[in-house]
């Protein structure tokens, strides 16, 4: 029996949660040099930092400068470039495996085989406790699951590892919303 997640209770929690997982493919789309972005009309985005941190040994001083400029983004555009650059850290891993399972999680999560995305990023978390991005998308499904205790508990090791992390905050405020706890809700 698949999981529905389409239905009319659940179609704004499909559409965020489908946003929240294409951020990371969308920022790494981004890096490609063989993705051409359509021209655009707008005003032109301010040119990303040409020194990015390197991955893993610079991670945290690498979000230390993102997250500053985020705070400091003049506009929403800018916000969102820069958003999009910090999910991009995220989603790195020093482990080929560990990127090779999240990959192999992704797509059956987006072919419905819930099941399956569940014991790939078991076996991630398994093979890198440390990776945070890990726990968070394993939160979301649970999330979608219904399954709020460990959805909980797996977005408690993420904000355990990296305090910052707005997905993983917003998650904690859905879930607060969907048992009623406003008040909480509001706080994460």
């Amino acid at each position: 029996m698949g999981l529905n997640v389409f239905g009319p209770t659940n179609r704004r929690l499909a559409i965020l949660i489908a946003a929240l997982l294409a951020m990371p493919v969308a920022a790494a789309a981004q890096d490609d040099p063989r993705v051409i972005p359509p021209p655009k009309a707008q005003k032109k985005l301010p040119e990303a930092p040409t020194k990015l941190p390197k991955v893993p040994a610079d991670r945290t001083r690498g979000l230390d400068f993102l997250f500053g400029a985020l705070k400091a983004a003049p506009d929403e555009d800018s916000a969102r470039h820069v958003e999009a650059r910090i999910w991009a850290l995220w989603l790195q891993t020093p482990s080929d495996t560990a990127a090779l399972l999240m990959v192999r999680a992704k797509a059956a999560l987006d072919a419905q085989n819930v099941d399956v995305a569940l014991k790939l990023l078991d076996a991630v978390i398994k093979l890198r406790p440390d990776y945070v991005e890990a726990w968070n998308r394993r939160a979301t499904i649970y999330y979608l699951k219904n399954d709020y205790v460990r959805s909980l508990g797996d977005l408690q090791q993420v904000l355990t590892r990296e305090p910052r992390h707005f997905g993983a905050l917003a998650g904690v405020g859905m879930i607060m919303q969907d048992m009623g706890d406003d008040k909480r809700a509001l706080d994460a």
